[in-house]
């Protein structure tokens, strides 16, 4: 029996409601705005959005479900069985950019695709550091690892590799951040696959808070805020130029401010920007932008 939709829905409104929970309270002070949205072609979804607080500059946290007839190109490009299929898209995703600069971005997303006798699991979660800290990388890797091996040994390593090459910057020649795992079009024994699937969604918090809390109260100054706008500039450039999320939703008619909230309130780009030799920013490239076997 395939995975059903509607307890796909359930498991992913309570794992936004957790979530923003447990957000606003490390935050300490800012709340979720919430907006409520339908999509004319089918569907709709869930938006919360974090700004202006004491640790999160912003962030979002979305529930979405469209569904419709008619797949966007970004769709049928690898799967071009699906052309003209009716079907259903939901997930949550998520996207955090902290206020101090040694505080990393954060990304996570967990979808599930039906079209009929179709189906599949997707999501992941990756790591974003503006300083790099390879104690931070290793928590974030541990964690998913054993989220993974709880249901099968050659998730991780597989998982992990797909996220090292999705998430690179072509034209820059650099990884986006140390990664974590990714995987789509996850399609089998549906029971085993959602228990995976839900697993490695509810390993976010654990993942990520306790990098939160060692970085949180550590001093920077212009310097370092300089350095945060312009690694924010590749993040921007990646979403806008690759992200396959960002495209589907765009294509598909979906939301544009919800699509696009995990753009950062302030980037910079500046023209051949390098650093200097031997420096915290230099080493970010040279030693954490790179495929690495953080365990």
């Amino acid at each position: 029996m395939p995975p059903q939709v509607d307890e796909m829905e359930r498991f992913l409104l309570g794992l936004q409601d957790r979530i923003c929970a447990v957000l606003e309270a490390t935050d300490g002070g800012a709340r979720f705005r919430e907006d409520l949205w339908e999509r004319p072609a089918g569907g709709g979804g869930r938006t919360r959005v974090i700004s202006d607080g004491a640790l999160f500059e912003k962030g979002g946290v979305n529930f979405s479900r469209v569904s419709g007839g008619q797949l966007p190109p970004s769709a049928t490009a690898h799967r071009p069985e699906l052309a003209g299929r009716p079907f259903t898209a939901l997930g949550v995703s998520l996207v955090l950019h902290p206020r101090n600069p040694y505080v990393p971005i954060v990304h996570m997303n967990y979808r599930f695709f039906s079209a009929g006798d179709l189906w599949w699991f997707g999501g992941g979660a990756d790591l974003t550091p503006i300083y790099g800290f390879e104690e931070d990388a290793r928590h974030f890797h541990c964690t998913l690892k054993a989220a993974c091996d709880r249901h099968d040994f050659l998730f991780y390593p597989r998982f992990k590799a797909w996220c090292d090459e999705y998430f690179f910057i072509k034209h820059r020649g650099e990884m986006r951040g140390v990664g974590g795992i990714f995987f789509d079009d996850l399609h089998g024994d549906g029971e085993k696959l959602q228990a995976f699937w839900e697993a490695a969604a509810e390993s976010f918090l654990p993942a990520y808070l306790p990098i939160v809390e060692r970085r949180r109260h550590l001093p920077y100054g212009e310097r370092e805020r300089h350095f945060q706008g312009l690694r924010r500039g590749r993040y921007v450039e990646f979403n806008l130029v690759y992200d396959r999320g960002t495209l589907f939703g765009l294509q598909s008619g979906g939301r544009t401010e919800s699509i696009l909230m995990s753009l950062p309130p302030l980037a910079e780009w500046l023209y051949d920007w390098q650093g200097e030799p031997g420096s915290p920013e230099a080493e970010l490239r040279e030693r954490f932008l790179t495929p690495r076997d953080w365990l």
